[in-house]
């Protein structure tokens, strides 16, 4: 029985990208199609490793965290290497946006104050 395979422009329909993306991370590695003379050819693992690389774009990881997670996939015989790393990773990119988190409250009643100062303001120009 022959394995499903998809074209360049099924995956950039179903997951809402450009094909020269889709390229791109054939570029980088991450994907790696058959050719049919011109014509790349994804498998179900291509597929896979697409919607991974989008998820874990949308989250925040590099592309090298992301080759880094599929490198340690294809090396290990078992998930433990890799499901650690992930957690790792996860957990740094967690602390980042936390600190973020933080610098945007901070800006954010920064503002506050100087939108109240300026309604001041205002309010003593229209007496």
């Amino acid at each position: 029985m022959a394995e499903h395979t998809f074209s360049i422009s099924e995956l950039a329909r179903e997951f809402d990208v450009t094909t020269r993306t889709i390229r791109f991370y054939e570029d980088q590695g991450l994907l790696e199609p058959q050719r049919a003379g011109q014509r790349r050819i994804y498998s179900r693992r291509d597929r896979v490793r697409l919607m991974l690389i989008l998820r874990g774009k949308r989250i925040g990881l590099s592309l090298l965290e992301i080759r880094e997670l599929f490198d340690l996939y294809d090396a290990a015989s078992n998930d433990e290497p890799q499901l650690r790393e992930f957690i790792r990773i996860l957990s740094r990119k967690e602390q980042q946006l936390q600190e973020q988190l933080d610098d945007i409250r901070v800006v954010l009643g920064e503002i506050g104050q100087i939108r109240s100062q300026c309604e001041k303001a205002l309010g003593k120009q229209a007496s």
